[in-house]
């Protein structure tokens, strides 16, 4: 029998092909940003989302006489390829209010692909009582902006089967992770990478049955005794690519657990539902994808209040038996930079070491990376 794992590596390679395949088969496809924008919407109204990303291995070329050079260089990637002519399958564009370069290449990306569909959502930064109502009339606007495109209206009925179908993926996305928590994990870093990248052009239903297929595959596999390597959590923004994890693993780590926007935040809590299914996408997008653009009500004295923001990753740590920290930012993004000092102090206070980061989306200098981290592990280890 074929390897499924296997399979899922051709899909991430091949995770642009996959869409346009959907789109010649009469589905509409709609590119988001970020991980908030509310896909069960999408996905209630027939609607395909699909995660834009960039591409790493190819130069930003066109992008640059638009944007200027200390923008995030993940948004100008994507830019990139869209005017390009590599995002022309996709049928519309939702960007939420995740920071401003993701917010100021709504306008660009608008003017210059011109989309027959665009969607801009505006997500509070923090997590007030007042903040979710306004954010469930956010999402009201939404839903109506998706149903005039599609020219048919979301039966509550849908909403809830939707929700209930993408909370079945985070479920069986958590079962997967916990096969990190092995030693050696019987999940690489590098396959579970591959898994959530190509999760994100696959309609909900097929990605939920390519889910439920790996998993018995992964469960298979033995726990054999072998070298010890240190455990690694890694933090950071936008990793869409497997090429800087592969070199972490190959350097003589684990990777066990993330805190990543293309890693836990998606899937690590369901939409917790309700008698308003609106109101409880407005909850969880706000309040549990633990994203530092987002803060919640300072509490307390210094350690308290890091305390109340970061106390899921002492989970994390203890959970996944977390040895050593990667603190991995994109350089010129202030959201996460901001937060760094806050960060590591936590990780500090937990005795954890850490490796701090800041780099370009693409890996443009890989020895100079490759010793950072072996010295790294080899300080850990």
């Amino acid at each position: 029998m074929a390897s499924r794992l296997a399979g899922v590596k051709e899909l991430y390679e091949n995770r642009i092909r996959r869409a346009e395949d959907l789109r010649l088969s009469g589905s509409k496809i709609i590119g988001y940003l970020c991980c908030f924008p509310p896909i069960e919407l999408m996905t209630a109204i027939d609607l395909v989302p699909c995660r834009i990303t960039g591409d790493i291995k190819e130069q930003v070329t066109r992008g640059d006489a638009y944007l200027e050079t200390l923008m995030c260089p993940y948004i100008r990637s994507c830019f990139d390829l869209a005017v390009k002519g590599k995002y022309d399958f996709l049928d519309g564009l939702v960007v939420p209010h995740s920071c401003d370069s993701v917010q100021r290449i709504y306008d660009i990306w608008k003017y210059y692909a011109k989309p027959a569909y665009s969607h801009f959502i505006d997500v509070p930064h923090m997590t007030h009582t007042a903040s979710i109502e306004f954010f469930k009339r956010e999402l009201e606007r939404f839903k109506q902006s998706l149903e005039r495109y599609a020219q048919k209206e979301i039966s509550p009925e849908n909403l809830v089967q939707a929700i209930h179908l993408h909370n079945e993926n985070r479920a069986l996305l958590r079962e997967l992770y916990r096969f990190r928590r092995h030693n050696p994990p019987l999940l690489s870093g590098v396959e579970a990478t591959q898994i959530l990248i190509a999760g994100m052009t696959l309609p909900a239903r097929e990605y939920h049955e390519l889910l439920k297929s790996i998993i018995p595959e992964v469960a298979a596999r033995k726990e054999l005794p072998g070298e010890e390597k240190p455990r690694i959590l890694i933090y950071g923004s936008e990793i869409d690519d497997t090429g800087f994890i592969e070199l972490i693993e190959q350097c003589g780590a684990d990777i066990v657990m993330d805190d990543l926007c293309t890693g836990t935040r998606q899937f690590w809590h369901d939409v917790e539902l309700g008698d308003d299914p609106l109101e409880a996408l407005a909850c969880h997008y706000l309040m549990k994808i633990p994203c530092p653009r987002t803060y919640k009500p300072r509490t307390g004295t210094h350690a308290e209040d890091l305390e109340n923001r970061f106390g899921y990753l002492k989970e994390y740590a203890t959970e996944f038996k977390v040895e050593g920290v990667i603190l991995y930012i994109i350089r010129f993004c202030d959201t996460h930079g901001f937060d760094v000092p806050d960060v590591k102090d936590y990780f500090e206070a937990m005795g954890l070491p850490i490796l701090y980061l800041e780099e370009d989306y693409a890996i443009t200098a890989p020895e100079r990376l490759r010793t950072q981290v072996r010295t790294f592990i080899d300080l850990i280890g």
